[in-house]
């Protein structure tokens, strides 16, 4: 069931279009902050695995001298948003769903990083 599950999703992320236009400059402090306001902006889901990646860097910075530093001031808004698309579709269109499916497994949370698929193709 959850292999199902696991193609099904991949298979949709695939087809979900990377915007054409972007390049908004949108004020952020961290990068999940900055995926949650490209999902309201753009009215898209962001790839588990780059859920996951952005959780990943905001703790990257725990412990560091610019923790408490917005991350609009360290990285242009700009390249950080470029940043998110050129992984976002790399994950979209690279991504194997048997890794997927296993990962899921071994993550009982799993969910939380699953956006809620909400787009008409």
């Amino acid at each position: 069931m959850l292999m199902k599950r696991a193609e099904l999703y991949q298979e949709y992320m695939k087809e979900v279009p990377i915007p054409a236009q972007r390049g908004s400059v949108t004020p952020f402090t961290s990068w999940m902050g900055l995926g949650r306001l490209i999902k309201q902006l753009y009215g898209q889901p962001l790839h588990y695995l780059h859920n996951i990646l952005l959780k990943q860097w905001d703790q990257l910075r725990f412990g560091s001298e610019d923790k408490d530093t917005p991350l609009d001031i360290i990285v242009h808004p700009c390249k950080a948003e470029a940043t998110i698309w050129l992984i976002e579709e790399t994950h979209r269109h690279t991504t194997s769903s048997h890794h997927i499916a296993k990962l899921w497994l071994s993550d009982p949370m799993h969910d939380a990083f699953v956006d809620p698929i909400f787009l008409e193709l």
